[in-house]
């Protein structure tokens, strides 16, 4: 085994960036698309809608009318959206070869995506207790867990992507 060969084993970084963008960009969407994002006892609140339990009947209305469901929505879907393109930029360019030029421009914008999902997730339970106390007792639920997933995988692969390794790597490409 070369010295080159035992580098190549020992240090992959580039593809585990991969994987957590990967991983970041699942959690991203599983978040979206969550229903529930608050619980109370009779209570539900995502992203999308509003349901309340009155007399065994759930009845749910749009989250959409409020400024501030809106905002986070929007910048949720924005770092998703540069998360995509953060994937897809480095799917191909580990491809391709080309991986040291584009790496250092994924991480900045997965650094992006992290201070948009950041802001929407600090945003969210601000305004939440702010314009809807409830009177019982209500938590935060799985699918605000999983925004906060997705954030820390995004921040994890731009660390990874950020690492220099161009001076093992220079005799492999």
């Amino acid at each position: 085994m070369s010295v080159n060969e035992l580098y190549a084993c020992e240090r992959p970084f580039k593809p585990i960036a991969l994987l957590c963008v990967f991983l970041a960009l699942c959690l991203d969407v599983a978040a979206l698309v969550s229903p529930a994002w608050v619980t109370a006892e009779g209570y539900a609140l995502s992203l999308w809608e509003s349901c309340t339990d009155n007399t065994a009947v759930w009845t749910c209305v749009s989250t959409l009318t409020s400024d501030w469901q809106i905002a986070t929505l929007v910048l949720l879907l924005s770092g998703a959206s540069v998360t995509l393109l953060c994937f897809l930029v480095a799917v191909i360019s580990l491809c391709r070869g080309t991986n040291r030029k584009h790496y250092r421009t994924v991480a900045v914008f997965l650094f992006t995506a992290v201070v948009l999902q950041t802001c929407a997730l600090v945003l969210y339970p601000i305004k939440f207790i702010e314009y809807r106390m409830l009177h019982t007792y209500h938590e935060f639920n799985w699918g605000y867990g999983l925004g906060w997933g997705a954030t820390i995988f995004m921040l994890g692969g731009g660390i990874l992507l950020c690492l220099r390794t161009d001076m093992y790597e220079d005799g492999m490409y």
